[in-house]
């Protein structure tokens, strides 16, 4: 009863959340004052932009073009491309497979790299394996992703020629966008797990399995990873979403064809019914993924669902 009831309360906080963001992404159409004036070429005529207005339903009280806009929402209609004059859902399941593998591919090589050196870092914490995993953590951190991305291009595709440096193809192409992208995460997960399981190691029923003779890595794998993977699933959970919501930097740099290039060129293009869509789909990624993760919680440490 208690499990349920706190799913139920996450899943009520989605949704509030999700209105809430319906309602900024509306209501910013109409900071800049006219909408139409916005949207419409500046070299477009009074006649075209009344047109245009009218077509749009721009000239509808706001409460009844809010309504609207949320109606067709709920329904999956987010409204049509401007500039393609296709649905813009259409658009973002096109775009989705191409960022989908590449956050999945970042998120997986740095996840496990980062899980391992982590573990290995909490194990030989203070010595001189510790030391050269921090300093490569607080390096992986530091350097832009922008930087990154074309130092690769420059290495590996002008010099060396051995992978090409933009676009989507095969799995080589795959190769330095999902490098440049999991290099931060690589950094942030390695970091968490090394501080997650150092703490989690001084706790006295780990003294206690050590006393009994259980052996180093016994104890790791079954007792204190469980207990300190709770802080390192909210990262991860939180890392996918913002990846899987459109990596603007690395798709733009190496050309990927993904989310974050589409609301880019969106944005570029006044297309604002398409920058709508991939800002209510990054939000629905994040509620959905932090939902999951809340569910993961009650799994690995059930005193949390009280």
């Amino acid at each position: 009863m208690k499990t349920l009831s706190f799913i139920t309360g996450r899943a009520l906080q989605g949704l509030v959340v999700m209105f809430g963001v319906s309602a900024i992404v509306f209501f910013a159409l109409f900071l800049t004052g006219d909408p139409a004036a916005m949207m419409m070429s500046p070299d477009a005529s009074r006649e075209e932009l009344e047109a245009f207005r009218q077509a749009m339903g721009f000239n509808d009280p706001i409460w009844i073009q809010y309504g609207r806009f949320l109606a067709s929402a709920v329904t999956g209609e987010l409204g049509t491309s401007l500039r393609f004059q296709r649905p813009a859902l259409d658009l973002l399941i096109e775009r989705l497979p191409a960022t989908a593998l590449l956050a999945m591919t970042a998120l997986l090589w740095s996840s496990l790299l980062g899980f391992l050196l982590g573990t290995i870092a909490a194990v030989r914490k203070n010595s001189a394996i510790d030391f050269a995993i921090r300093i490569i953590s607080l390096l992986g951190q530091a350097i832009p992703v922008f930087w990154l991305a074309l130092l690769l291009i420059i290495l590996f595709s002008l010099k060396l020629r051995w992978l090409p440096s933009s676009g989507i193809g095969s799995a080589v192409h795959l190769i330095m966008p999902s490098i440049a992208l999991g290099a931060y995460y690589l950094s942030a997960i390695t970091r968490l797990v090394r501080a997650s399981l150092i703490e989690v190691l001084g706790e006295n029923y780990i003294r206690t399995a050590r006393a009994k003779g259980i052996s180093s890595w016994r104890i790791i794998v079954h007792h204190a990873l469980r207990n300190a993977l709770i802080p390192v699933i909210t990262v991860q959970g939180m890392y996918f979403a913002s990846l899987l919501g459109g990596a603007l930097v690395t798709e733009i740099i190496f050309a990927w064809p993904g989310i974050g290039r589409l609301a880019v060129e969106a944005i570029q293009n006044r297309d604002f019914p398409v920058v709508q869509a991939v800002v209510l789909f990054a939000a629905a990624v994040f509620v959905i993924v932090n939902f999951l993760v809340d569910l993961a919680y009650v799994w690995l440490n059930p005193r949390i669902r009280l």
